[in-house]
C-alpha cells in the first residue's frame, strides 16, 4: 500500500514540476510577469510570482527525491 502511495506522489510531483518550470520564464518575460510583474520589479529583482514559482519548484523537487529515494529502499530487498 505505501508503495503505491510513493508512485501516485511521485508521478504527481514530476508531472507538477513539469508544468511548473514550463511556467517559469527565462531571461524575457514570461507567464510569471503576466501573474503581476511589472517593469520596476523587474529590473529590481525577482517578483513575488517568480519568487513563489520557485518555492514550489523547489518544494516539488524535494518531494519528488524523498519519493525516489523510499522507492528505492522498499523496493530493493
Amino acid at each position: 500500500m505505501l508503495t503505491v502511495v510513493l508512485v501516485v506522489l511521485q508521478v504527481i510531483s514530476s508531472v507538477s514540476m513539469i508544468i511548473f518550470i514550463l511556467v517559469h520564464s527565462g531571461k524575457g518575460g514570461g507567464l510569471s510577469d503576466m501573474l503581476g510583474g511589472t517593469l520596476n520589479a523587474t529590473a529590481s529583482g525577482s517578483t513575488v510570482a517568480e519568487r513563489n514559482l520557485d518555492r514550489i519548484t523547489v518544494v516539488l523537487g524535494l518531494v519528488f527525491v524523498f519519493c525516489s529515494v523510499a522507492l528505492a529502499i522498499r523496493l530493493n530487498p
